[in-house]
């Protein structure tokens, strides 16, 4: 929960490193977030015609749109990629498998141009 905590505390923040923890905790506390907030539409009987979300999870998703970007972007910084590497989700089925890979990459040893080594801190 504190990984999640931290980059909420990074709210805008798309300059240094993340690490490869920091991200998919991110990530994890994220779903199970997410979940949850579909199933408490569901419970409440708020949900959208034809669609099984509602306000609560719409809101939640718009909240962390941007910390959820700014992750992603300091973890391609920690393997020395550009955040415009992102973009490269955009490419069907490929684009998305090599982002993921990209994502679950080791970060690179030492200091590169996006700044210091987080592990090292």
């Amino acid at each position: 929960m504190e990984w999640y905590l931290a980059v909420l505390k990074n709210y805008a923040n798309f300059n240094g490193r993340a690490r490869r923890k920091e991200y998919w905790m991110f990530t994890l506390f994220n779903v199970i977030f997410c979940v949850a907030a579909a199933v408490l539409d569901n419970i409440l009987g708020i949900t959208m015609q034809g669609i099984p979300y509602g306000p609560i999870y719409g809101l939640y998703v718009l909240a962390l749109l941007i910390p959820g970007l700014a992750v992603a972007v300091r973890r391609l910084h920690d393997i020395g990629k550009s955040g415009w590497i992102l973009f490269i989700a955009l490419i069907p089925l490929i684009g998305s498998i090599w982002l993921l890979i990209l994502l679950v990459k080791d970060g690179q040893l030492g200091d590169n141009k996006y700044g210091n080594n987080p592990k090292e801190a």
